[in-house]
């Protein structure tokens, strides 16, 4: 075991002594050393709950002949982060996350990880570690949040709290309204409910078999999130024994498979940075791009362009509709998703065997309300639910999340209004300076110019709220929170601070955005561009300690954001 090398030999006294010294018993020395990286957080909806959990998972590691020992990882809940600075801090926390788990798994020798994550950054961070240490590992996603309801109307955190502020400020619903829900749209613990990014990377990380069968949409309060906890204790020790590690489950075909089961769930846009960014941990570059990622080894952004032309959405979850994650779960969640892909889809593998359990039973039976989870030939769309756009704005691609817009602008022409910070849109949004017909531009907010690539939850929750959901449209640099909705464009490549022509871009322009022909275009004449680039002022990063840090060696969107 890798842990003999804490606590074999005569000259490991010491090292005993000190393992010892944390209650580690003479018989348990000689037992599989498995640590749980817990990311529990009394700030953080989705994290409060884990002290349970971590209970579960150590029972589990001890019933199957480990021994357990719990640490900390930190966690950054978005939705509080978002509006202000602290969500420059959000996305650069993944790396984070990554480098905390890869530092104490290897000082101390560990021979295997349970991975206890649930919202938007900590799962990718944990698996990007997982990757890179490539020891045995098992995920735990602690699970979604009940729906709120007030006054038999179903919430979610998006539609019930922040699409709410838009509502009150047109005067369609009273303070003592607002005050309602605001208390009722969060009504436990657990990652908001629809499929945002949280929900969608745990969904992810089912698809990819690093975390049990249901344990994506089990509820974060239910009895059952609790027995899928114990379980992963007892097989991280069966794993370590296989010695079946990361890279023998995280390849190109089953990068590929979640891919195409995200495209086909219409999931969160921030899900192609992070699969990015886990490819590039399965073989890191030279250059940390995955470009130049042998084909076979990795996925690129070209993956996703291939299968996005492809793949049908079959499922529509919150917030492109009204179904929870809780309904999703109910409806036979991601094995029957599976179910589906594996009887319909050429491109998605059969990885049977590769991963962490026997799933071919459950994925065979696995019931699927068809309502909710449609049968792949009888799709709610042929469209898949997100896509990338090309042209002179980004040329090196930029994301939308097709299934979050209304088909009747899926061809869409505006007026630009241009903003250098979110900040300086949402003035102009509470001050109702945004109108029909309007492209709302925010920039200087990707990786490095942010620093931090910020999420525009804030602005496009009130777009929406405003009425102006399928009038007007938002394209950024920075990102959006997977609950966002409504004609917007984000990741766009090159960002502004790297001399993207979306810095380039003046209030009165004409921009056309075309999600039949995935193109994103300025229609302004190269030669105007040319001399508006001649007048362009260099970017200067402007901040130090850790966001200087990241920003002076982030890599752009369409590598993951990588560092």
């Amino acid at each position: 075991m890798r842990s003999d090398n804490i606590k074999k030999g005569i000259a490991k006294t010491p090292h005993r002594s000190l393992l010892m010294a944390t209650g580690v018993s003479k018989k348990n020395i000689n037992s599989p050393f498995i640590g749980i990286a817990s990311s529990f957080s009394d700030l953080i909806p989705g994290h409060i709950g884990m002290r349970d959990l971590e209970r579960q998972i150590e029972k589990g590691i001890h019933t199957g002949g480990g021994q357990a020992f719990i640490f900390g990882v930190p966690a950054v809940c978005d939705g509080i982060a978002m509006g202000h600075d602290g969500m420059r801090y959000s996305l650069p926390s993944r790396d984070l996350i990554a480098d905390c788990v890869e530092t104490v798994a290897n000082a101390h020798q560990l021979d295997g990880l349970v991975l206890l994550s649930n919202c938007d950054k900590i799962t990718p961070g944990m698996l990007i570690a997982a990757a890179r240490i490539n020891i045995p590992c098992i995920i735990v996603t602690a699970g979604p949040m009940l729906d709120g309801e007030s006054k038999c109307e179903k919430l979610t955190m998006i539609k019930g709290a922040f699409e709410a502020i838009g509502k009150y400020r047109n005067g369609e619903i009273t303070e003592d309204r607002l005050k309602e829900l605001e208390e009722a749209s969060c009504p436990s613990a657990g990652a908001c409910q629809g499929l945002y990014t949280a929900n969608t990377m745990a969904c992810l990380t089912e698809v990819l078999g690093m975390s049990l069968p249901h344990c994506a949409t089990a509820p974060a309060v239910s009895s059952e999130k609790r027995r899928i906890a114990f379980e992963s204790g007892i097989q991280i020790v069966e794993l370590v024994r296989q010695n079946k590690k990361p890279l023998d489950i995280i390849n190109r075909d089953s990068l590929r498979n979640a891919i195409i089961a995200d495209l086909g769930m219409g999931g969160s846009t921030n899900s192609f940075l992070h699969i990015l960014a886990i490819s590039n941990a399965i073989n890191p570059s030279p250059k940390s791009k995955i470009s130049t990622i042998p084909q076979g080894e990795g996925v690129s952004l070209n993956d996703f362009e291939e299968l996005s032309n492809k793949i049908h959405q079959f499922v529509k979850l919150e917030p492109s509709n009204n179904i929870t994650m809780s309904a999703f779960h109910n409806a036979g969640g991601v094995c029957a998703v599976l179910k589906e892909l594996l009887k319909s889809v050429p491109e998605f593998k059969d990885l049977e065997g590769v991963t962490l359990s026997k799933t071919s039973e459950i994925v065979k039976n696995a019931y699927a309300d068809k309502t909710v989870i449609h049968d792949y030939n009888e799709p709610f769309t042929t469209k898949a639910g997100l896509g990338i756009l090309y042209g002179n704005i980004s040329p090196d691609g930029s994301v939308i999340k097709i299934s979050a817009v209304d088909e009747s602008c899926y061809e869409f022409e505006g007026i630009a209004k241009t903003f250098n910070s979110e900040e300086e849109a949402m003035q102009a949004l509470e001050s109702d300076k945004i109108q029909a017909g309007d492209v709302v531009v925010i920039r200087y907010e990707g990786p490095k110019g942010g620093p931090g690539m910020r999420e525009m939850l804030a602005p496009t929750s009130l777009l929406v709220g405003k009425g102006l959901g399928t009038k007007a449209a938002l394209i950024t640099d920075g990102r959006f929170s997977g609950g966002t909705r409504g004609i917007c464009v984000g990741h766009i490549c090159p960002e502004a601070a790297n001399g993207g022509v979306i810095a380039l871009i003046e209030d009165g322009d004409k921009i056309r955005i075309d999600i039949n022909k995935r193109t994103l275009d300025l229609l302004v004449d190269e030669k105007i561009l040319e001399e508006r680039r001649k007048n362009l002022k260099p970017f200067e990063i402007q901040t130090g300690g850790f966001l200087g840090k990241y920003a002076r060696t982030v890599s752009d969107a369409s590598h993951g954001a990588i560092v």
